[in-house]
C-alpha cells in the first residue's frame, strides 16, 4: 500500500466530475496518490530506505543520509 512514513498520507478516494458539470450523475471514481520517493534516511542513527512524500521532504521532516 501507498504510505508515507513519516506523516502516513496514503491513497484517498474521490468522484471524477464530467468537465461541463451539466450532467451532475455522470460521476465516476478516482483515487489521488500521494507523490512517494525512496529514500535512505537516518532513522535512530542507523541508515535505512524509506517511502517518504515530496511534502516530508521538502519541510525537512526527514534527514537524508549522505
Amino acid at each position: 500500500m501507498a504510505k508515507c512514513e513519516i506523516c502516513d498520507k496514503s491513497i484517498n478516494y474521490g468522484n471524477k466530475l464530467s468537465i461541463t458539470r451539466s450532467h451532475i450523475s455522470k460521476r465516476t471514481s478516482r483515487t489521488w496518490k500521494p507523490n512517494l520517493r525512496s529514500v535512505k534516511a537516518i532513522i535512530n542513527g542507523e541508515t535505512k530506505r524509506i517511502n517518504v512524500c515530496a511534502k516530508c521532504l521538502r519541510s525537512g521532516k526527514v534527514k537524508r543520509a549522505q
